[in-house]
């Protein structure tokens, strides 16, 4: 089980030509991640390889953003999200991320593959109220309905505004 981290306020920006880098296997486990990666999110090798994904997982985040997530990729489709992720010692930073599925020879999938940069500040600026509205209702929700109020939420707003999720972030 992940150590409870105690969020801050202090946020690490990337640099302009910074790209995070890893790989994970089917179940989210880390199987690779670059220097850049252990630099900004401030872990070791050993402390990222074999963890679940979400060591890096920004309470600010909701947890329908990450359905959408996982429903997109397990249907062998790319996944592109702006995300708050959350260093060793609570700091965070935020990335652009893409995400696809990887595959072996068979075109099996095999794990993930995933590429962040640095994201534009006007599009954090504009997912960030979003992503609190998602939060306040997974707290109303409650934990068992969390997601997927969350989710619906997320699709409603993104239907009202005559979009898709894809669009929409390809947009900001």
């Amino acid at each position: 089980m992940k150590a409870r981290i105690q969020p801050t306020q202090h946020e690490v920006v990337m640099n302009d030509g910074d790209i995070i880098v890893s790989k994970t296997d089917l179940k989210g486990r880390i199987t690779y991640a670059n220097r850049v990666f252990m630099r900004i999110a401030n872990y070791t090798e050993k402390g990222l390889l074999h963890q679940q994904h979400n060591i890096v997982r920004h309470p600010d985040m909701p947890r329908g953003a990450f359905k959408l997530l996982w429903d997109t990729i397990g249907a062998r489709q790319e996944f592109f999200a702006y995300v708050k992720n959350l260093t060793s010692e609570g700091h965070f930073y935020w990335v652009y991320a893409n995400v696809t599925p990887d595959m072996d020879e068979q075109g099996r999938v095999v794990g993930y593959f995933s590429v962040r940069r640095k994201p534009k500040p006007s599009a954090v600026a504009a997912i960030q109220p979003i992503y609190r509205e998602m939060l306040e209702v997974e707290q109303r929700a409650g934990p068992a309905n969390a997601t997927a109020a969350s989710a619906s939420f997320l699709s409603e707003k993104l239907k009202s505004l005559g979009t898709t999720y894809e669009r929409f972030i390809l947009s900001l």
